[in-house]
């Protein structure tokens, strides 16, 4: 009788799963979620692009003829961006309000703009004592303010 036992082999197990290259579905959740996070930026960039836009527009709505109303509406809209942005802000007033966004701006505006910007809220509107280079001279710092800021 020969004896075949020799020639047989142990029983060999299979090779253990490898971690690369991971299945179909695995590359579908990561490119998933790539996507979303990609998709959340974009919106958060368009968000942020339409407020400022939203900003600047009804910056240069203002009638220029009504230089009080148009500051204090200049002022009103700082101090609305300040809620949003800075909500330590939302307390300030005066000269202390006025310190605050001159910290977050580049431009400086001159000691009678300043003094139109702080009081066009509290003034007559029929007062005559500021001209039309103020007003110019605040929309353009609003806008750059806007700009930085927002």
């Amino acid at each position: 009788m020969n004896d075949n036992l020799p020639e047989l082999r142990d029983i060999h197990l299979p090779e253990g799963v490898s971690f690369f290259p991971p299945a179909y579905g695995w590359y579908v959740i990561v490119i998933t979620v790539i996507l979303c996070v990609v998709m959340v930026k974009l919106y958060k960039m368009w968000v942020q692009k339409s407020r400022k836009k939203y900003a600047l527009k009804i910056l240069a709505e203002l009638d220029t003829d009504e230089i009080i109303t148009s500051v204090a509406r200049i002022s009103e809209l700082l101090r609305r961006i300040c809620i949003y942005r800075y909500p330590q802000a939302v307390a300030l007033s005066g000269e202390d309000w006025w310190n605050f966004i001159a910290r977050h701006s580049q431009v400086k505006l001159s000691t009678s703009s300043k003094d139109l910007l702080l009081n066009a809220p509290y003034m007559n509107i029929k007062s005559q004592k500021y001209q039309t280079q103020n007003l110019q001279e605040i929309t353009s710092f609003a806008q750059s303010w806007i700009g930085e800021n927002l």
